[in-house]
């Protein structure tokens, strides 16, 4: 049986492609693409000529098992529009079926969006939450933003230019005013890594015509961080709210004041406390 290649291709920079994927794309007489007059331009500029196939969330589930049926004897690549097979794009649906059949699968590292804006935002790396494409539900959006309010960590999303504004004002509402940078046209001409805080930037696109897609990251929560970089990240406000409460305090006004002292969503310090207070129940009965 032959091989899955996962070629990443160039976000922006031609120049980019490696030598490695060069040779691979050389290699094979068929390539499955996200887009592919985005790949044949790519491949054309390297005097590169094959069968391409479209493959990508709009494909018919023939297509999928027309790809699996070519690499019952030949090699495949597959290329995404830009940056990494698999990373929010239909390459993860090509990936799974072809392990599930016991096909070999390659990846071909190279430029990727998320490690690039992450590389250029100046924010702690060594973890990070990534969101991908927020969804566009309601409750599946407001699910996505409520565990980003939990981590410690820098997070990272790509969005659309027409649904920049409406998400940058959901992770103000959600996360409060942090920094963060908002990147586009990356490896480009004209790259932009802009560097400020989230209602600034709410105030700069809602001026200024968004293009082009986004990679988003924000920074971490500088009162999250301090208390520690855990699941248990919030456990000292959790103790704070809980002396109060029981020295005859009420919970709001204690959220209300540990928020206007540090920073911390009161969104997110109210669910705590009251994730807090089930546990306590929970533990009660057991």
């Amino acid at each position: 049986m032959a091989t899955l290649y996962l070629a990443s291709t160039p976000i922006g920079n031609l120049g980019d492609i490696t030598l490695r994927a060069l040779e691979i794309f050389k290699s094979v007489r068929v390539v499955a693409a996200e887009d592919t007059r985005v790949t044949r331009k790519l491949l054309s500029h390297y005097g590169i000529h094959c069968r391409l196939i479209s493959y990508n969330e709009h494909s018919p589930p023939s297509r999928l098992d027309e790809i699996l049926s070519v690499l019952q004897d030949q090699d495949v690549v597959y290329a995404t529009d830009a940056g990494a097979p698999g990373i929010s794009d239909p390459g993860m649906t090509l990936v799974a079926t072809a392990l599930e059949k016991g096909i070999k699968v390659t990846p071909l590292p190279g430029a990727s969006a998320l490690t690039t804006a992450i590389m250029g935002s100046g924010f702690p790396a060594n973890r990070f939450l990534f969101l991908g494409f927020l969804p566009r539900g309601s409750k599946e959006r407001a699910e996505a933003l409520a565990q980003a309010t939990t981590t410690p960590y820098t997070i990272v999303l790509f969005e659309a230019p027409h649904r920049l504004v409406k998400t940058l004002q959901d992770l103000l509402n959600a996360l409060g005013d942090r920094q963060i940078v908002v990147a586009r046209e990356m490896t480009k001409i004209h790259e932009e890594f802009r560097r400020s805080h989230i209602s600034q930037e709410i105030e700069y696109w809602s001026k200024t015509e968004p293009r082009g897609e986004y990679t988003l990251v924000i920074a971490p929560s500088a009162a999250l961080q301090e208390a520690g970089q855990d699941e248990q990240s919030l456990s000292v406000y959790l103790d704070r709210i809980e002396e109060g409460v029981r020295a005859g305090k009420k919970a709001k006004d204690i959220i209300k004041q540990i928020a206007t002292q540090t920073g911390i969503s009161r969104n997110l310090l109210y669910r705590a406390w009251l994730d807090h207070l089930q546990n306590i129940n929970q533990d009660k009965k057991s």
